[in-house]
């Protein structure tokens, strides 16, 4: 596919799931701290499964960042008052403040921007610490707030469930984008020489989480994931 229309249809899904988000939750269907989380998890596969669309260019990696780069720009205007979204705003603010989006939401726009101009389709390094990102941390919160589990020692407001809902979570969904990756010729099979590796960034991703960096564990988790994948791939 020509990468120009690659971007404009990767532009225009993700702006269809994260603005279906929004009006559901200023309609008041879903409460914001469950949409949060639901944008979390779901905005990250879909970008990265897009990647399949663009053809090997030097440019692609280059145009396909730019979806992420303008979204997370909106989100820093929002942020510093320059654009009034009040349905994105309740959509992805745990207290309805918009600084709240300069947080979270941002880091979490930003490292999608540098791992996909740094690895790209060239490693699975980039891929799994992003569903990392996105399937551990995003249903970490959602498994802490509904499974009554203790807390852990060393971080009073994390509990056993969460920390086990990012491996669970960050390994199930680098499984399933790798291997649609394999069966897309972009990775090499079998699927079973990716297991140790998810495992291992998995394990690790959940004791960074577990560890209680307030806002901005969609950078240290993230990181991590990229250092222990790096050991591996």
């Amino acid at each position: 596919m020509n990468n120009y229309i690659a971007l404009i249809i990767t532009f225009t899904l993700s702006m269809l799931f994260l603005r279906s988000m929004d009006y559901i939750a200023h309609r008041g269907w879903m409460d914001s701290k469950l949409s949060r989380k639901v944008i979390h998890i779901g905005t990250g596969p879909l970008f990265v499964l897009c990647w399949l669309l663009f053809r090997d260019t030097p440019d692609a990696r280059w145009l396909a960042a730019l979806v992420p780069f303008s979204i997370t720009l909106q989100f820093a205007l929002i942020g510093f008052g320059v654009i009034k979204d009040d349905a994105s705003v309740q959509a992805m603010s745990r207290t309805g403040d918009p600084k709240e989006i300069l947080r979270g939401p941002l880091f979490y726009g930003l490292m999608f921007v540098v791992l996909t101009l740094l690895y790209w389709k060239d490693s699975p390094i980039g891929i799994v610490a992003l569903m990392m990102m996105c399937g551990g941390d995003g249903i970490a919160d959602i498994v802490g707030r509904r499974v009554v589990s203790a807390k852990l020692p060393w971080s009073s407001k994390k509990s056993m469930a969460g920390t086990l809902g990012v491996f669970i979570g960050g390994w199930l969904m680098s499984f399933v984008i790798i291997f649609i990756y394999i069966l897309a010729g972009i990775f090499p099979a079998p699927i079973t020489s990716y297991l140790l590796p998810i495992t291992a960034i998995a394990l690790a991703g959940a004791v960074v989480e577990s560890l209680h960096f307030k806002d901005i564990d969609n950078i240290t988790m993230t990181l991590a994931s990229v250092l222990i994948g790096s050991l591996f791939f």
